[in-house]
């Protein structure tokens, strides 16, 4: 299903949109992947959305991904004899271990690992900041703290502890149960939540075994500072930024963001920027001028995807947010200033062979009149590679395999096709013109770019370039070998 835009679409599925019929209008109206989020629903609930997004897939011809989020070590206070307490400003206010029911002046805390770590002066972000804590004094079972800003505290509510890298297993119980399902069931991207070093991402990996890409969710500060080493050991980055504005100054996200959306681009690793988006939306059938605001900032930066949560899960208008989605996105890539932000912000730095042949593909395909690049690719590397480019015209992704052509459906620009597998560049070339004619691309008279590494079916090993006229007939009489 071609669409008419670069950027992609992750539709939450949830409580509203779990039947076939809204899974199905959701692919229609613009979602490219669709995310099970693993904090809500049964393993069988999980079962039935995956083959409901998989029938939706065979119906349409199109490559989905599905990408699993996990929900990672949840902090969360214990409960309270009245069910919820008012902390007063400059209030003192106790965590401790003991499990009896709390009051205004303590609560438990059950994660002895928390007060292992704190010192004095750290704080406590309590119900996403709400309520903030500052510690005065702990020990290895307690936290006496001063209530900075206060506020209704309730049954359960998570914890956040911004100052100190906690020493907690990245992935739970829950987790690694979780995991070792939905890898499994066949779901393309694993997100990993609360990722705070480069170790994280490496356990997960090692979990999966390849039968999924690793996408580390930056949503605390100390994934922030060590950015760079998890960028190297994950597939794919999502910047989470509702968790990472609660750790973080809320003024401190957007240059973050910014700068985090250049790293991916210039390794060439997708990345998406997600959280309220379109928030409004979940309510409301039209958003906020902000909102739209904030969706094209993304774009403009050049994210591979941008985000829906609540808004597709449980709003009352999924489609109707997938749709505005996909206008905005539409209407800022067709804005010449797009263009001009996207080529002045990409990342020069060519290493290899592989970094130049996609770079000649690009530069060829806008000097001369090409209608797509064709790129074939077993790993995804050279799809990726060429995705890195931004180039103005559409990247066509031919693949033998259909969990590759899955993966690359979250890259920019990535149109994915699954082919046979080929052994000779002119097969590859003639597989190519006929997918960008099928799929609508080009027309007899219109010329491509194939790339493609030699010998075939070896990843990474890109390594050939030609510009082939899409008339058949005349690739055999330039080439009748």
């Amino acid at each position: 299903m071609r669409r008419k835009r670069n950027v992609k679409i992750v539709a939450t599925l949830g409580p509203a949109s779990e039947t076939p019929e809204m899974i199905g209008a959701l692919h229609h109206a613009g979602a490219d992947v669709f995310r099970l989020n693993m904090s809500h629903g049964s393993h069988e609930e999980i079962r039935a959305k995956h083959g409901m997004i998989r029938q939706i897939e065979e119906e349409t011809g199109s490559s989905i991904a599905i990408l699993a989020d996990l929900q990672g070590p949840k902090l969360r206070v214990g409960t309270f004899a009245d069910e919820s307490e008012e902390l007063a400003e400059g209030a003192d206010f106790r965590l401790d271990l003991d499990e009896t029911p709390g009051d205004v002046n303590r609560v438990c805390l059950p994660h002895p690992e928390i007060f292992a770590v704190l010192e004095p002066g750290a704080s406590l972000l309590v119900n996403d900041g709400k309520i903030r804590l500052k510690v005065r004094d702990c020990g290895k079972d307690f936290a006496d703290c001063e209530v900075v800003t206060g506020g209704t505290i309730s049954n359960r509510k998570g914890v956040n502890v911004p100052d100190v890298v906690l020493p907690l297993a990245a992935l739970s119980e829950k987790d690694r149960a979780d995991l070792e399902f939905v890898c499994d069931l066949g779901v393309d991207w694993l997100a990993l939540s609360f990722v705070q070093r480069p170790e994280d991402v490496q356990e997960a990996r090692e979990l999966a075994g390849g039968r999924a890409a690793i996408l580390s969710k930056i949503e605390k500060p100390s994934a922030v500072e060590r950015f760079d080493d998890i960028l190297a050991v994950s597939d794919g980055i999502m910047i989470a930024r509702g968790d990472l504005g609660v750790e973080l100054p809320v003024q401190a996200v957007p240059p973050i963001q910014k700068r985090l959306v250049r790293r991916c681009r210039a390794v060439g690793k997708p990345v998406i920027v997600a959280t309220q988006m379109l928030e409004s939306m979940i309510e409301s059938p039209m958003p906020t001028r902000a909102e739209v605001s904030d969706v094209a900032t993304a774009i403009y930066e050049g994210a591979d995807a941008v985000m829906l949560s609540a808004e597709s899960a449980a709003g009352s208008y999924p489609v109707e947010a997938v749709q505005t989605m996909d206008r905005v996105a539409t209407e800022v890539e067709q804005d010449p200033t797009y263009r001009q932000i996207i080529e002045s912000s990409r990342t020069e730095g060519l290493t290899s062979v592989a970094d130049a042949i996609v770079a000649a593909a690009r530069e060829i395909a806008e000097t001369t009149d090409i209608a797509a690049i064709c790129c074939f690719t077993q790993s995804g590397t050279t799809a990726l590679l060429t995705a890195r480019e931004r180039p103005r015209v559409p990247i066509i992704a031919l693949t033998p395999l259909r969990s590759t052509a899955r993966r690359l459906a979250l890259s920019w620009g990535c149109n994915c096709t699954v082919t046979s597998t080929v052994d000779r560049f002119k097969k590859a070339v003639v597989s190519a013109v006929r997918a960008a004619r099928e799929e609508g691309f080009a027309g007899e008279r219109d010329f491509v770019v194939v790339t493609a590494g030699v010998p075939f079916n070896v990843p990474g090993s890109t390594n050939i370039l030609r510009v082939a006229p899409c008339d058949e007939r005349l690739i055999f009489a330039s080439d009748p070998e």
